[in-house]
C-alpha cells in the first residue's frame, strides 16, 4: 500500500511542480525510504530529517524548547513546528512531520501507539492531528504511523 501511494504522491506533486520534505521522529526515515524507494523520486523529494531526539528537533527544525518542555516531544504542537520546520529550512512546498510513541512503553498520559501528524503547505494555514494506533508492537505502529503520513501527503497535494 506504501508504494501505491508514494507513486501516486510523486506523480502530483511532479505534476504540479512540487517539492516535498518529511520530518521524522518514531519512524526514523521510513516515508522518506518510501517515497524514494521509486524512481524518479529526485524530481519531487527535497530531503528528509530524523530528528529522533529533542536537541535534533531543535536544531535541525527549529522546535522551540519551550514547546518542547510544555507539551512534550509526543504532541501536536511539535509535530507543527517539525512539520513548518522542515518545509521552511528545505524551501520544500510541503512537508509532513511524525512524532509518536511506537513503543514498546509509553505512560498513561502518552500511551504506546499514540502519534501525532502534521502538514505543512507553503501558502496555507499548517493542519496536525494524533492518532492513537494503540500497542500493535513496534513494527505496526511505525508501519501504521508511516502509512498514515502518505495519506496526509496525498491529502494535502492540491
Amino acid at each position: 500500500m506504501s508504494a501505491d501511494l508514494a507513486r501516486q504522491i510523486l506523480a502530483a506533486a511532479r505534476a504540479q511542480g512540487l517539492r516535498i520534505a518529511t520530518a521524522e521522529s518514531c519512524t526514523g526515515g521510513m516515508v522518506c525510504a518510501a517515497l524514494t524507494e521509486i524512481a524518479g523520486s529526485s524530481d519531487v523529494f527535497e530531503c528528509g530529517y530524523v530528528t529522533y531526539s529533542n536537541t535534533a528537533k531543535t536544531a535541525m527544525l527549529g522546535v522551540s524548547a519551550q514547546t518542547l518542555a510544555e507539551y512534550g516531544a509526543v504532541s501536536e504542537p511539535v509535530a507543527l513546528q517539525m512539520a513548518e520546520g522542515a518545509r521552511a529550512n528545505s524551501g520544500a512546498d510541503l512537508a509532513v512531520s511524525i512524532t509518536g510513541i511506537a513503543g514498546p512503553g509509553g505512560s498513561e498520559f502518552k500511551p504506546e501507539g499514540r502519534v501525532c501528524f502534521a502538514v505543512a503547505v507553503k501558502g496555507l494555514p499548517s493542519r496536525s492531528e494524533t492518532i492513537e494506533f494503540g500497542a500493535l508492537g513496534r513494527p505496526a505502529v511505525r508501519a501504521a504511523a508511516c502509512n498514515h503520513a502518505l495519506v496526509l501527503l496525498v491529502a494535502a497535494l492540491p
